[in-house]
C-alpha cells in the first residue's frame, strides 16, 4: 500500500509523526534486515526515463551499483564541509541529475531546502540563503538576463561602475591567470558590484553545479567572477548521471568544458568525434528493449550519442549531439547547438531552435523574450500591440534579424542562419516545448511549428 504523509497538519492527510510512531515498532526488524541482506549491488534499483529530447523517452535501468558508486566518486568533487551547508533544490526530483545530488547532499549531512516552484526561485534564494543549488543554463540565463536588465535601468555613474563591473566578469579567467592588475580590479568589482548580486541570491551561495545541457561560457566567467562558483558537469540518464565534474580545487576547472572524469570512469572518443564512456555508472540497459541496448553499450562502452574531445589537459570538451547534428541539401553538417547558444545570447530570443535538416540551409524558429521585447516595444513607441501582431512588426523583424546577423558572424558561410520565424506563444515544458529540465524537445517543437517551417523551406 502506498501512503501519502505531510509535513504540515491536514484534516485528509495523514501527518509525517505518525510515520514514526510506526517506524517505532521493532517487532519485524529481523524481517527488514533479511530483505535489506538479500538485495546485491547488480539488482535493479530504479527506472528512469530518459526526456526524449530527440525521440520517444526510453526507460533507463540503474543498479544499486551504478547510482552509489555515482554518488561517492562525484562527492569528491564537491567542495563542502560535511555537516555544514544548505542547499536549495528546484529540479525535477524524478530527473537523475537532481536524484542523485540529493543522494550526495544526504550522505554528506547537506540541509536541503525545497523551492515552491519556478516562479518563486528567486524568493526562495532569499528566503532559505542556501550554500549550493544544482541548475541548468536556462535559468542562469534567465537570472544573468535579469542582472543586466536591472544594470540597463541605472544612470550615470552606477549605470557606469555596473557595466565596467560586468564587463571585467566577462574576461574573467581561474587561478588569478589574467594578471595582478585585473585581480586588483576584480576586488573593487566585488566590493562595488558583485557582493550586490551574491545578496539578491541569498547572500552564500557558492557553488552551483550546472548540468542538463551545455553552458555558455560567458555565464561561467561572470559567475565565478561574481564568487557564486558555476561549475560545469556532463552525464546522462543512463551513465546514473555523472562522467565528469569541474571542481574550482587543484586546477580542476577550466571554463568552456566539462570538467575531468570520476574515479574509476573511462571515455574514448570514436572515429566520428562520439563520446564513449566505460564505468560503474554505465546503465543495465534499457527496460524491455534488448536490441536498442545492445546498439548503444559496445564493448562494455555506451555510446552517449555527444559528439567531443579531451583536452591534453584531460578536460572534456562537448561540441554538440550527434542526434541533433543535421546534414544541408549541400552535403554539410550543421551542429545546432553552438548556433542556438550564440543566439540566446540576444536579449530579445528567449529560446530558438535552428533547423534545416536535408533543406537547403540553416534557418530557425525563435520565441522572442516578450517580457523584453515588449518593453523595448513601449520605449519605441511602437502602439498596444499583441504578441501575435508585436512579432510581426517590421521593426520587430528588423531589430531580431540584426540579433541574428550579429550571432551568424562567428559561423563558417553553411552554418548561417539564412531566414527566420518568430512564435507567438512561450516555450514551456507544460505546453510540450521543452523537457523538465528546460531541454528543447525538437520534435515536438517542429510538429507544432510546421506551418512556419513550410513558410520557410516550402
Amino acid at each position: 500500500m502506498v501512503e501519502v504523509y505531510s509535513f504540515n497538519q491536514l484534516a485528509d492527510c495523514p501527518h509525517f509523526s505518525s510515520l514514526l510512531q510506526l517506524g517505532a515498532d521493532q517487532s519485524n526488524q529481523a524481517e527488514v534486515a533479511a530483505l535489506a541482506k538479500g538485495v546485491l549491488p547488480e539488482d535493479l534499483a530504479t527506472i528512469i526515463y530518459t526526456s526524449g529530447t530527440t525521440g520517444k523517452p526510453k526507460g533507463v535501468m540503474l543498479s544499486h551499483h551504478n547510482v552509489v558508486s555515482n554518488v561517492l566518486y562525484a562527492c569528491e568533487r564537491l567542495p563542502l564541509v560535511p555537516g555544514q551547508a544548505k542547499a536549495l533544490s528546484f529540479l525535477p526530483i524524478c530527473h537523475i541529475f537532481e536524484r542523485v545530488i540529493t543522494y550526495i547532499y544526504q550522505y554528506t549531512g547537506v540541509k536541503v531546502c525545497y523551492a515552491e516552484s519556478l516562479e518563486t526561485l528567486m524568493a526562495d534564494l532569499q528566503r532559505h540563503q542556501p550554500d549550493v543549488m544544482t541548475s541548468v543554463p536556462r535559468l542562469l540565463e534567465k537570472v544573468y538576463d535579469s542582472i543586466v536588465a536591472k544594470g540597463t535601468a541605472l544612470t550615470g555613474i552606477k549605470k557606469a561602475l555596473f557595466f565596467w563591473a560586468l564587463n571585467l566578469g566577462l574576461r574573467y579567467e581561474p587561478y588569478g591567470k589574467n594578471g595582478a592588475w585585473y585581480e586588483f580590479q576584480l576586488k573593487i568589482a566585488d566590493r562595488l558590484i558583485f557582493s550586490k548580486w551574491r545578496a539578491a541570491l541569498g547572500g552564500n551561495l557558492r557553488l552551483i553545479a550546472s548540468g542538463s545541457a551545455a553552458l555558455q561560457p560567458r555565464l561561467a566567467r561572470v559567475f565565478n567572477a561574481a564568487k557564486m562558483g558555476v561549475m560545469e558537469g556532463y552525464g546522462l540518464t543512463e551513465t546514473s548521471p555523472v562522467v565528469s565534474v569541474n571542481d574550482m580545487r587543484d586546477g580542476k576547472f577550466r571554463i568552456g568544458t566539462v570538467g575531468k572524469l570520476i574515479a574509476e570512469t573511462e571515455v574514448k572518443i570514436a572515429e566520428d568525434g562520439e563520446i564513449l564512456v566505460k564505468g560503474p555508472q554505465v546503465m543495465m540497459g534499457y527496460y524491455k528493449d534488448p536490441e536498442l541496448t545492445a546498439s548503444v553499450i559496445q564493448n562494455g562502452y555506451f555510446h552517449t550519442g555527444d559528439i567531443g574531445h579531451i583536452d591534453e589537459d584531460g578536460f572534456l570538451r562537448i561540441t554538440d549531439r550527434k542526434k541533433e547534428m543535421f546534414k544541408t541539401s549541400g552535403g554539410k553538417y550543421v551542429a545546432p547547438q553552438l548556433l542556438e547558444n550564440r543566439l540566446k545570447q540576444s536579449r530579445f530570443i528567449e529560446q530558438v531552435m535552428v533547423i534545416g535538416d536535408g533543406e537547403k540551409m540553416p534557418a530557425a524558429l525563435i520565441q522572442p523574450d516578450f517580457v523584453f521585447l515588449e518593453q523595448w516595444a513601449k520605449k519605441k513607441e511602437l502602439g498596444d500591440l499583441d504578441r501575435t501582431a508585436l512579432i510581426a512588426h517590421p521593426r520587430v523583424l528588423s531589430r531580431i534579424e540584426r540579433e541574428v546577423e550579429s550571432a551568424n558572424e562567428q559561423f563558417a558561410k553553411f552554418e548561417k542562419i539564412k531566414q527566420f520565424k518568430l512564435t507567438p506563444d512561450a516555450w514551456t515544458p507544460d505546453a510540450g516545448h521543452l523537457t523538465p529540465t528546460m531541454k528543447l524537445k525538437r520534435k515536438a517543437i517542429q510538429a507544432k511549428y510546421q506551418d512556419l517551417y513550410d513558410q520557410i523551406y516550402r
